[in-house]
């Protein structure tokens, strides 16, 4: 149980349609990303060893869906801020342990910083052509992969063995 000061305001009993609709949106952009990866990758090494990339909408889908995904993360973190989310399910037979509760809150933090860093040094790297921004954004993308595969594992885990709803509330809006 977190003791919150008097002057704060308690947490909501669920996640926003809006939170809900942005972590599904940022969900499915970022798998566009990976699908998009090689035409990006191939412009890359194009523009790289002195030739020029002509137009490429699977391109622009990347870059764009960069710059969407830039956007979402930062209008959620606000929405974090400025609405707060639902404190971790935490019932008799499925109590959080501290390290379960550091695990989820860095789990959460390194997914928003990725989502902010990969933009930015994908864009660096791009539009820059600077090839250390584009080895950053490479680093970046191995570490979202593995912050991805946490945060699925953790919600499965809650779904499927502690059977708390969690995986429910990023479902069904708590207005």
């Amino acid at each position: 149980m977190s003791v919150q000061s008097p002057t704060a305001k308690p947490a909501p009993a669920g996640y926003s349609r809006l939170q809900i609709a942005l972590h599904w949106v940022a969900f499915l952009l970022i798998a566009q990303q990976f699908v998009l990866h090689d035409a990006m990758s191939t412009a890359w090494d194009t523009v790289t060893k002195g030739g020029t990339a002509g137009f490429d909408p699977l391109v622009l889908g990347h870059v764009a869906g960069g710059g969407f995904i830039l956007g979402i993360a930062v209008w959620r973190l606000w929405l974090r801020a400025s609405r707060g989310v639902p404190a971790p399910v935490d019932t008799p037979q499925t109590t959080t342990s501290r390290a379960q509760a550091r695990l989820a809150k860095g789990v959460h933090a390194g997914l928003y910083a990725v989502m902010i860093l990969l933009p930015i040094s994908g864009s660096v790297a791009w539009f820059g052509g600077v090839t250390a921004a584009a080895q950053g954004h490479n680093l970046f993308k191995v570490a979202l992969l593995g912050l991805v595969g946490l945060h699925v594992a953790g919600a499965l885990y809650h779904q499927f063995f502690l059977r708390d709803g969690t995986l429910a509330r990023m479902r069904r809006a708590q207005e």
